[in-house]
């Protein structure tokens, strides 16, 4: 590692770098900020000590405060420490505002201070440059596992990302809406990776299948022996996603005493553990999503109208795969070449009849159903050409009405028979924009056992 020393006293030089060689550390060492910056562009540095006063003027600092802006735009993470014999706190306080980490006044009468500062700054450096490098690693996991159903040519999902990117730069609450399968949860992991809480942690929770019982310790956390099996103190999905993005998913599911709690975090931005009397504060993205239509359910008062405004400051609506097929073959290729290569396949292509299979078939479950007979067709096929047959899509019913939604929804798996009960009739009302009497003869059931079943009283 080397050290960039700029001072125009040969002494400090060469003192600084015995002491320096002595650590096993090299140095370059340079007698005027203008030597400083061409052997900074030609060395790798990875620190930099810079006296302030030089031949100009040897009292106002003007001449190392300008190199230490000219380093830091050379390199804005470069450690620069500041060093100077006319010491004054207004130019302390410049130096650090244009970028130098430390301050030390020369001459030093401490060699053990000094190199504790550059060891620390050394290191600090390494630690960033470790995490950006993961950073960036994860980022492009992030992209290569999201990207496959962001995939997009079309108009509508294109304008949707649009908007994505411009809502993600503000911390305000966002509700994604549109059918299971159209790839919520992956636009809400892209707002939060073009976002300020990129670097943070991205959280997601089933807020359906969460039971009342253990819901402030899900969410908020708890302490030691806040009750009889809380051996040890917990961290709650909010907190873990402290400096990041909590997405709360299936959020129309969330039974109306859960909805209180949350509607108290987004409000005050706090929470306190179960058990815990001090109060935290949640420096979080707020992102919720649904299927179900939110103004039917607040209408029913089976969801709060003032949980409903704090998560809708901005909606986004997935469109259905069949209101964007410029997206089908696009997305099918994009699923077929990762695919091929995971199972090993010897499909290369699809047929031009598997093309057009593609494009006329509804995809009542949307993105998700696409792949999963992309995937099957790759894993089973012989041939390099995917044929139309190879698909199955003729033996696929379009379903609907509760076997629609049986059939594209993965989360009913993550229910209890209650959670799932209740989901089912408010999918039901959604689908009859309120009509209980159409939405009951749906289901099967009486008028009066749905509101039995929501656990409301019938109208009189």
């Amino acid at each position: 590692m080397s050290v960039l020393i700029v001072d125009d006293d040969e002494n400090v030089l060469v003192a600084l770098k015995l002491l320096l060689k002595s650590e096993g550390m090299d140095c370059a060492a340079c007698r005027s900020p203008q030597q400083a910056l061409a052997t900074f562009r030609r060395e790798s540095c990875q620190m930099a000590l810079v006296d302030l006063n030089y031949f100009d003027d040897t009292t106002s600092g003007k001449e190392g405060l300008a190199l230490i802006t000219a380093l830091r735009a050379a390199d804005e993470d470069l450690p620069i420490v500041a060093m100077t014999g006319w010491a004054t706190i207004g130019i302390a306080v410049e130096a650090m505002q244009r970028g130098a980490v430390d301050f030390v006044e020369k001459p030093w009468d401490d060699n053990n201070r000094l190199l504790t500062i550059i060891r620390t700054q050394m290191k600090l450096r390494a630690v960033q440059g470790r995490e950006r490098k993961l950073s960036a690693e994860n980022a492009l996991l992030r992209e290569q596992g999201a990207g496959s159903m962001l995939v997009c040519r079309s108009t509508e999902m294109t304008q949707v990302l649009s908007m994505a990117r411009r809502v993600a730069a503000s911390p305000m609450p966002i509700l994604l809406t549109g059918e299971n399968g159209t790839g919520k949860s992956l636009l809400a992991d892209y707002i939060h990776r073009h976002s300020p809480y990129a670097q943070g942690t991205f959280i997601s929770v089933n807020m359906g299948a969460i039971s009342e019982t253990t819901f402030e310790s899900e969410m908020f956390g708890h302490t030691k022996g806040a009750f009889t099996d809380a051996k040890t103190e917990r961290m709650g999905r909010v907190e873990l996603a402290d400096q990041g993005t909590l997405f709360m998913d299936e959020i129309a599911n969330m039974p109306l005493s859960q909805q209180a709690k949350i509607l108290r975090l987004l409000e005050q931005r706090s929470f306190e553990k179960l058990g815990s009397s001090h109060t935290r504060q949640a420096t979080v993205r707020f992102i919720s999503a649904t299927n179900a239509d939110l103004d039917t359910l607040v209408a029913e008062r089976g969801f709060r109208q003032d949980l409903l405004y704090r998560l809708n400051a901005v909606t986004l609506r997935i469109p259905a795969l069949r209101e964007r097929k410029a997206d089908i073959l696009p997305l099918a290729d994009s699923f077929l070449y990762k695919a091929r290569d995971h199972y090993g396949s010897p499909a290369r292509f699809f047929s031009d009849a598997a093309r057009n299979a593609l494009e006329k078939y509804p995809w009542p479950g949307n993105v998700r159903e696409l792949q999963h007979v992309v995937e099957r067709s790759v894993l089973l096929a012989q041939h390099e050409r995917i044929q139309a047959e190879d698909l199955q899509l003729a033996n696929r019913s379009v379903p609907n009405g509760i076997a629609a939604t049986l059939a594209v929804d993965h989360g009913l798996a993550d229910m209890t028979l209650d959670q799932a009960e209740v989901w089912l009739i408010r999918q039901a009302l959604g689908r009859h924009h309120g009509n209980v009497n159409d939405a009951a003869k749906e289901l099967g059931i009486s008028r009066s056992a749905l509101y039995r079943r929501l656990g409301k009283r019938e109208p009189a």
